[in-house]
């Protein structure tokens, strides 16, 4: 009996010991508990933690439990967090490059996204090594759209708008004073209740976007047009990372990745079901002619202009972007 009771006594202080040395990253998103994004991280989580024997295990902070995207990028500094699931936008001061593929009204098709995707997805990624960051996954949200409580209809309508940018977006704030707003900027959670107070009335955002962060409950009216393509990005602290064994990095970049590829996939599907959503809720949808179309669109190359400097997307890339667009539009 005493043999027995210090066998499991040994076995039970070997599988501490073994629960003590795995590497916890914990992981902070505003992406709200619920959403598709969530699922297929949990999902990307399981699958490290089950194939790494539990030596690597993540940790999910959703909804924005951790405070805005600036506030989780100085947690990571401190080494409260390990890393975060952030916009393009949001984590942009880390590596502009993941800006390029948000220029306003850069693609028109996803045939043009899937394009440029498959070349360049790898190099942005990268591009985060140099501020410490390490990018475990790249996917796609969708295109955004302008959403408005007023009626919009026309470039010159939009400026009498008050116009949210997200907090940090150097380039949303660019396009939109391209187009004549001067845009407020407030951080993503701080949105929903902005549109109920007033303090705006205008947003961009993707359909299912709009319904997972309750704007469409707000939101009354919506130009079929895309503004931006929006990317979602999970970065790691590289020191949190290299703590890793090499071949439990290898299953962390695998598992992460594939969780990133499937929702691709996912946000395309939940977008074209949202538009039938919206307009259940009573959201009218717009259709601009081909002449207003054409003058939205001038915004693009009048702010790439102005998109210049340290925190601005290489030139070298957004004109390899610009070329294999030309490509695709070819075909």
């Amino acid at each position: 009996m005493n043999l027995r009771k210090s066998f499991l006594s040994v076995l039970l202080t070997l599988s501490a010991a073994a629960a003590a040395q795995a590497d916890v990253i914990k992981i902070a998103t505003t992406a709200p508990d619920g959403t598709a994004w969530m699922k297929e991280m949990r999902a990307g989580a399981d699958a490290v933690k089950a194939r790494t024997e539990g030596r690597v295990e993540i940790k999910y902070y959703p909804g924005g439990v951790m405070g805005d995207s600036a506030t989780v990028q100085r947690k990571i500094k401190i080494g409260q967090l390990q890393g975060g699931a952030f916009t393009g936008g949001e984590i942009a001061n880390a590596n502009p490059d993941v800006q390029a593929y948000g220029l306003p009204f850069l693609f028109r098709t996803q045939a043009e996204v899937d394009a440029v995707r498959a070349k360049f997805d790898e190099r942005i990624k990268a591009g985060f090594e140099k501020s410490g960051f390490v990018a475990l996954g790249l996917s796609g949200g969708g295109f955004a759209y302008i959403m408005s409580t007023r009626e919009i209809k026309t470039r010159d309508e939009l400026k009498a708008a008050k116009v949210w940018v997200p907090q940090g977006d150097f380039i949303a704030e660019i396009a939109f004073k391209a187009a004549g707003v001067t845009p407020i900027s407030l951080p993503l959670a701080d949105v929903y209740t902005s549109l109920q107070t007033g303090l705006i009335d205008t947003a961009a955002n993707t359909f299912a976007g709009a319904i997972a962060f309750q704007w469409h409950t707000k939101v009354k009216h919506i130009v079929d047009l895309p503004v931006s393509y929006v990317v979602g990005v999970m970065a790691v602290d590289k020191k949190a990372f290299d703590k890793v064994s090499a071949a439990d990095q290898a299953v962390l970049k695998d598992e992460i990745g594939k969780a990133f590829a499937r929702l691709d996939q996912i946000s395309i599907e939940d977008n074209a079901k949202a538009v039938d959503a919206l307009k259940k809720q009573g959201i009218t949808i717009y259709q601009p002619s081909a002449e207003e179309v054409a003058n939205w669109q001038k915004i693009g190359p009048e702010s790439a202009k102005q998109i210049t400097g340290d925190t601005a997307p290489s030139t070298e890339l957004i004109r390899a972007i610009d070329a294999e667009i030309a490509a695709v539009r070819k075909q």
